[in-house]
C-alpha cells in the first residue's frame, strides 16, 4: 500500500474554464457551452403520455444539435429549509401556520443545462488526459466563426423544442439563459462556478480546499459517486416511466418518471449529473463495422466474440433501420455529508435508488476526481470516455431527471397548501393566475368529498385565507362547520331558531329598480308561488314582470309606503287587480285568486308572515364574512328553498354593489334546493354571471347519488364551475368510472385522485390531502396541514367544538379561547 502523498496544487491552474463571456463558458480547450437554468414539471403531475411526450421533446431537441457536441444535464438536489415570512399584518391563524413549518427540512431541487461545443479534430479523452491530469495547458484556436453561428442557432432551436412541449397555456418546462454574472460570480454573489466547487448553491458560497485523498472531500463534505457506465449495469430495457407503487392501486397506475429515483426521492443532498456526447455519426458506424468484422474474425475461438457480433449487428440494423442517432452516455450521483456515518447511509440510499431502476451503480473510487472535475459546468467535453457508453437518443434522455418539486405560483394572493413529500408550504392561485393564462374562464367551483374526507377542513382554510386577503365571504352551511372561524373574525352568524326566526326584507331597495333586482323578486315570487313541477307560462311571467314594476312605480309616487311583501301583497290585491281587469286578461293567462291564495301565508297574520316582512334594514352588503347556518330547517319544504334564495339575492346584491372586491359564495348542501326545475335558470344565471363581477360561486357537496343523473347540476353547476376540487374517494372507488364521467377527468387526473391519501407520513403528524383541477389542464394532489390553532378553528368535531366554546364562554376571547385549546393540543 503506497504511503505517497498527492502534492498540493492550485486550483487556478487546473481551472478548466478560460473565460466566461457574451453569457458562454469557453474552456481551454477551445469548448464553448451555453448554460441555462431549466423550470421542470412538478413532481407527480404528469401521466404516462406526458412522458411521452417529454421524452419526445427531449429526443427531438438533441437531434437538432451538430456533431461533437455535448449535452450535460446537471440536476442539484440540496437539502433546505423552510424560511417563514413574519410580516406585522399576520393575523392569528396565518402567523400560527408560518410558525408551524418553521425550518421544516425539504429537498430543494435546481435544474441546469450546459450545452458544449468542442472541437471535430479533438478525440475522446481519457480519465488520464483531462486537464486535471496534464501538466501543460494550451488552449486551441478559437472556432469557426460560422460553425459557432450554426451552434449557436441549433442551441436556440434546442430550447425552443423544450419549451413548447405540454399545453401552450401550461407548458412543461420554462428555461431561463444564465447570464455571465451568473456563471462566473460578482462581489456580492456567487456564481455557478464558485457553487459547484464548494458544493454550495447560496450565493455567499466560499472558496473551499479539495481533498483528494482517499477519495473526494470538498470542503468540509465527504463526497461519494455513484455511475452508470457500462451497458452491463442497465437493465434490459429502459422507459420513459416507471410505475410508482406507494400512489397506485388495483384501478389505477400512477407514474413517475424512470429517473425519479434519483431526483426528488432520494431523500439526501445530490447532484445528477447525465450526460449525452454527440460524436460523428458516421465515424460510429464506421468503428462499429470494422469491431464488428474483428469480432467475426475471431468469433471461432471465444463465444463471447460471436455474441458481441450479434451485439453490434443489431445496434447497426437499428440505427440504419430506424434513422437513429447513436450517442454516448454517462450518469452519475455525486452525494455528500459531514461525517463517514452518514455516507454509509447514504451509500445505502444511492443503491436502493438505482435498484428501483434496475440498474447495478459502480461506485467510483480511483476515478472519482477526474468525474467530478468533468462535471464542472463548461467541462463536459474533458469527460473521460472510457466513463460512457453507447446508446440511441431515445434511450439516453430517459436517464433524464423529468420533475421538480412543487413551486408557488408566483402571484402574491391565493391559499397556503403543503408539497406531498415534506409538507413545504406553496402559495396556490387557483382563481385569478389560471385565469390571465386561461387556464380557465371563470372562477367558480365544485368541492366533492364523502363524510369524513376532510371537505369542510378544507372549505374553512380556504375562505379564511380569501377573507384576510380582501374577499367579500357568503357561506351557506347545514352543519355549524364554520361557526369556529366566523366567531375569530368577528362576522356576521344566522341561524335559524323557533323563537327567531330569520326574517329578511327582499323588497327593500337602495336607489331604482335594476334588471337584476327585479329579475330575483320575480324568481323569488315564482318559487312561492309554483310547484316544482309547475312551469311559468309566459303569459304569468309578463303579469309578474309588470306587477313588480309597477309596485316600484306607485312607491316612488308614494315614499311613505314601506316596501315589503305586505305592501307589495295588497298592491296586487288592489291596484293591480283592477289594471289587469283593465287590460282584460284572462284568468288561464294570470290567475290572481290563485296567486293571492298561495301566497297568503307569507302576508300579515300568515304562518310565515314574519319571513319577508323585515322591519330591519340590515346592511350585508358591507359585511364581509357572513355565515347563515340552515341545519334547523333544511328539511323544511317552505322556508329551506326560499331562504336560500334570498340569500343568493343577498349576494347578488354584493356582486353587484362591490367594485374592485373579491366575492365569494360557498354554498354546502343547501344547493340541493336550488337544483329544481323552479331555480334551475336562477342558478344558471348566478354562476354564468358571477365571473363578470370578480366573483366566485363554489358548491360542496358529499352524496354522489345527489350529482349522478342530475342534468341541473351537470348543466348549471359542473359545467359552470372550471375548477374541480376532490377530496378522499376511497368510499366511492367502486363508481369512480360515473364520477370521472360526470366531471369529465381525464385518465391522469382518475390516477392523482385515486392516489389522495395514499402514503401520508405519520411523522409529519395529523394531515389530508386534496385534488385541484384547472380546466383540466393544471391538476395535481396537495397536502393540507395546518397549525393546531387553524385546527381548533376549522375543527367539525362536536367534542372538540364544544371544548373550544367553553374555553370561549370563560375568557370572552375568541383568539385566547385558540390558543389555550391548542397549547393542551400540543402537550398531548
Amino acid at each position: 500500500m503506497s504511503n505517497k502523498v498527492l502534492p498540493s496544487v492550485s486550483l487556478e491552474s487546473k481551472q478548466p474554464i478560460y473565460k466566461v463571456e457574451k453569457d458562454c463558458l469557453v474552456s481551454k480547450n477551445a469548448d464553448v457551452t451555453v448554460a441555462f437554468r431549466l423550470e421542470l414539471p412538478e413532481i407527480f403531475t404528469l401521466s404516462r403520455e406526458d412522458y411521452a411526450q417529454l421524452q419526445a421533446a427531449f429526443v427531438k431537441a438533441v437531434r437538432l444539435l451538430p456533431d461533437h457536441c455535448v449535452v450535460h444535464k446537471q440536476d442539484w438536489y440540496v437539502e433546505d429549509k423552510y424560511a417563514p415570512g413574519f410580516e406585522a399584518e399576520r393575523t392569528l391563524l396565518s402567523a400560527a401556520y408560518e410558525r408551524h413549518f418553521n425550518e421544516r427540512p425539504f429537498l430543494n431541487h435546481f435544474c441546469y443545462l450546459f450545452i458544449t461545443k468542442t472541437s471535430s479534430e479533438r478525440p475522446n479523452w481519457g480519465s488520464t488526459s483531462g486537464l486535471l491530469a496534464r501538466r501543460h495547458i494550451v488552449p486551441k484556436d478559437l472556432l469557426d466563426t460560422k460553425v459557432l453561428e450554426s451552434f449557436f442557432d441549433s442551441v436556440g432551436q434546442f430550447v425552443r423544442t423544450l419549451e413548447g412541449v405540454g399545453p401552450t397555456n401550461a407548458p412543461f418546462i420554462r428555461s431561463h439563459r444564465l447570464t455571465s454574472d451568473e456563471l462566473a460570480g460578482t462581489q456580492q454573489k456567487a456564481g455557478l462556478l464558485e457553487k459547484y466547487l464548494s458544493l454550495d448553491l447560496s450565493d455567499q458560497a466560499l472558496q473551499v480546499d479539495l481533498d483528494l485523498t482517499g477519495g473526494l472531500k470538498v470542503g468540509q463534505e465527504f463526497c461519494q459517486m455513484f455511475s452508470v457506465a457500462n451497458l452491463d449495469d442497465l437493465p434490459t430495457s429502459v422507459e420513459t416511466d416507471i410505475r410508482y407503487e406507494a400512489y397506485s392501486t388495483e384501478y389505477s397506475d400512477f407514474p413517475i418518471s424512470f429517473a425519479a429515483p434519483l431526483g426528488l426521492l432520494l431523500g439526501t443532498s445530490h447532484i445528477l449529473n447525465q450526460y449525452v456526447f454527440l460524436d460523428n455519426t458516421q465515424k460510429t458506424v464506421k468503428t462499429f463495422e470494422q469491431k464488428k468484422d474483428r469480432l467475426t474474425s475471431l468469433s471461432l475461438y471465444s463465444r463471447q466474440n460471436a455474441i458481441n457480433v450479434e451485439y453490434y449487428h443489431a445496434f447497426l440494423n437499428e440505427l440504419l433501420t430506424h434513422k437513429r442517432r447513436p450517442v454516448r452516455v454517462h450518469c452519475n450521483v455525486l452525494a455528500w455529508g459531514r461525517s463517514e456515518q452518514e455516507m454509509t447511509e447514504v451509500r445505502k440510499l444511492v443503491n436502493a435508488a438505482f435498484n428501483q431502476m434496475n440498474c447495478k451503480p459502480r461506485q467510483n473510487t480511483v476515478d472519482i476526481a477526474a468525474l467530478y472535475w468533468g462535471g464542472i459546468p463548461g467541462n463536459a467535453g474533458d469527460f473521460p470516455s472510457e466513463e460512457t457508453f453507447y446508446t440511441f437518443i431515445e434511450q439516453a434522455v430517459c436517464f433524464w431527471a423529468s420533475e421538480t418539486n412543487y413551486r408557488s405560483t408566483g402571484a402574491t394572493k391565493g391559499i397556503k397548501l403543503s408539497d406531498r413529500l415534506t409538507g413545504k408550504p406553496v402559495l396556490v392561485d387557483i382563481s385569478d393566475e389560471p385565469m390571465k393564462r386561461q387556464v380557465i374562464f371563470n372562477r367558480n367551483k365544485f368541492v366533492l368529498g364523502p363524510s369524513g374526507s376532510g371537505k369542510s377542513f378544507f372549505t374553512n382554510h380556504m375562505v379564511r385565507q380569501y377573507y384576510e386577503q380582501g374577499a367579500h365571504v357568503l357561506l351557506v352551511d347545514t352543519g355549524n362547520s364554520y361557526k369556529g372561524l366566523c366567531e375569530l373574525v368577528g362576522g356576521v352568524y344566522f341561524t335559524y331558531e323557533e323563537d327567531a326566526p330569520i326574517a329578511f326584507n327582499p323588497f327593500l331597495i337602495s336607489g331604482k329598480l335594476d334588471v337584476e333586482k327585479k329579475e330575483s323578486i320575480k324568481t323569488l315570487l315564482q318559487a312561492l308561488w309554483k310547484k316544482d313541477d309547475e312551469a311559468v307560462s309566459q303569459s304569468e311571467y309578463v303579469s309578474l314582470s309588470t306587477a313588480v314594476s309597477l309596485y316600484y312605480v306607485m312607491l316612488e309616487a308614494n315614499p311613505a309606503i314601506q316596501p315589503s311583501f305586505n305592501t307589495f301583497y295588497e298592491f296586487v290585491k288592489g291596484t293591480y287587480r283592477k289594471v289587469l281587469e283593465e287590460e282584460k286578461v284572462r284568468e288561464k293567462d294570470f290567475d290572481i285568486d290563485n296567486f293571492l291564495y298561495v301566497l297568503g301565508p307569507y302576508y300579515r297574520g300568515g304562518e310565515y308572515d314574519y319571513l319577508l316582512n323585515s322591519d330591519k334594514e340590515l346592511d350585508l352588503v358591507q359585511a364581509p364574512f357572513i355565515v347563515f347556518e340552515l341545519d334547523n330547517i333544511k328539511d323544511h319544504p317552505i322556508l329551506f328553498p326560499v331562504v336560500t334564495l334570498i340569500i343568493m339575492e343577498t349576494f347578488i346584491s354584493k356582486m353587484r354593489k362591490l367594485k374592485g372586491v373579491r366575492k365569494m359564495i360557498l354554498i354546502e348542501e343547501a344547493w340541493k334546493a336550488l337544483t329544481t326545475p323552479g331555480m334551475a335558470a336562477y342558478i344558471k344565471y348566478l354562476f354564468k354571471t358571477v365571473r363578470k363581477f370578480f366573483g366566485e360561486a363554489i358548491v360542496v357537496t358529499q352524496e354522489i347519488d345527489d350529482i349522478i343523473g342530475n342534468e341541473i347540476v351537470k348543466d348549471a353547476i359542473i359545467n359552470n364551475s372550471d375548477c374541480k376540487i376532490l377530496l378522499d374517494q376511497r368510499k366511492f372507488i367502486n363508481r369512480f368510472e360515473e364520477i370521472q364521467a360526470l366531471l369529465s377527468l381525464t385518465p391522469k387526473e382518475k390516477d392523482l385522485v385515486l392516489s389522495i391519501n395514499r402514503d401520508n407520513q405519520p411523522a409529519r403528524g395529523r394531515y389530508t390531502e386534496v385534488f385541484i383541477s384547472l380546466g383540466g389542464v393544471v391538476s395535481k394532489v396537495y397536502a393540507i396541514e395546518v397549525s393546531k390553532e387553524e385546527y381548533v378553528t376549522y375543527t367539525t368535531e362536536e367534542t372538540e367544538k364544544v371544548r373550544l366554546f367553553e374555553k370561549l364562554r370563560q375568557t370572552g376571547d375568541m383568539p385566547t379561547a385558540i390558543k389555550l385549546f391548542a397549547a393542551e393540543l400540543r402537550e398531548g
